[in-house]
């Protein structure tokens, strides 16, 4: 398992923040890496949804933890040739309300991934800067 985590303050009350994170849609404007994205069923905790990532890539994903208006978090799998169904990321995103700020929103994003074998681990450890640098380009379009 592999986890990386980052958060910020924005400048809005947690339910503004929830109304962008918790949509589907809204997911390019502020994620870094998606290009498209789209509800294919449901909605709260197990929606599901179409993440297409900028390099081409399409993941399903299931919507796994739900608390309006302060956790959503999802679970992708790849699709599509070549696709290993034992490797999965999980997408998290926190809200809380930060008082000591004067208002406004603590945002915590988190990506937990399972690789498929050790050789994807290496991988994946050798990218942690990007997946940082994804996490803090998300948090800076929130703000």
């Amino acid at each position: 398992m592999i986890l990386v985590e980052r958060s910020a303050h924005v400048v809005a009350p947690v339910e503004a923040v929830w109304d962008v994170v918790q949509r589907a849609e809204q997911l390019p404007a502020w994620l870094a890496g998606v290009r498209a994205a789209e509800v294919l069923s449901g909605e709260g905790f197990g929606r599901r949804q179409l993440v297409q990532a900028g390099r081409g890539s399409a993941h399903e994903a299931e919507v796994i933890a739900y608390q309006e208006p302060t956790l959503i978090g999802w679970r992708e799998r790849a699709k599509g040739a070549g696709a290993r169904a034992e490797a999965r990321t999980e997408i998290y995103v926190q809200l809380t309300p930060d008082e000591e700020e004067g208002g406004g929103t603590v945002v915590r994003l988190i990506v937990v991934r399972w690789p498929a074998g050790p050789v994807k681990a290496a991988l994946l450890r050798l990218g942690l800067r990007r997946v940082g640098a994804d996490l803090e380009e998300s948090l800076a379009r929130l703000t």
